[in-house]
């Protein structure tokens, strides 16, 4: 799992997909996450626009990652 720093919250899901470089674009990331191809906190998500918080943990293919705010 590697951690992922977000300056500002909450982040919409799909933007976290895109910025993160597992997915080629914002509309590549709104059909993964629509498709059921997303979890977060353990539970499938298909909410495009879901608000994402420090402390969340965001799971897709192999990748595992978890939202955390700058030290």
């Amino acid at each position: 799992m590697r951690n992922v720093e977000v300056s500002k919250v909450p982040v919409e899901l799909y933007k976290i997909l895109k910025f993160e470089g597992l997915v080629g674009s914002g509309a590549e990331a709104k059909a993964v996450v629509a498709d059921g191809q997303v979890r977060v906190n353990g539970a499938v998500e298909t909410l495009k626009r879901k608000k994402i918080l420090p402390g969340d943990v965001i799971e897709f293919g192999t990748e595992k990652l978890c939202i955390v705010l700058p030290e």
